[in-house]
């Protein structure tokens, strides 16, 4: 499974599951978010690396730098995007309001 799928995976059991939702959000306000995220997702079966989770808004936003006026200096702002973790957690926060 790539990373996209398996926050997808977590996305829906999220959606279904309130003490997962909150456990996940709650990690916003942790000393480590980002691991401890992974380490939530890992206790429901799903494996999430850090550093894979890193790469992966950090290779999506290159993605789409590159193919705006040809990433040069007019390419839009998109620096929230570059985050899968911040991303994941705006769409958790959508769900939960």
């Amino acid at each position: 499974m790539t990373i996209s799928e398996n926050l997808d995976e977590l996305f829906e059991k999220a959606k279904s599951d309130n003490d997962l939702r909150n456990k996940l959000l709650n990690t916003k306000s942790s000393a480590n978010p980002v691991s401890d995220f992974c380490a939530i997702a890992a206790e429901y079966g799903i494996f999430i690396n850090v550093m894979d989770l890193i790469n992966e808004g950090e290779e999506f936003y290159a993605e789409i730098k590159r193919s705006t006026n040809g990433g040069g200096e007019n390419s839009p702002d998109l620096d929230t995007w570059n985050d899968e973790y911040s991303v994941f957690m705006m769409r958790l926060e959508a769900i939960s309001n």
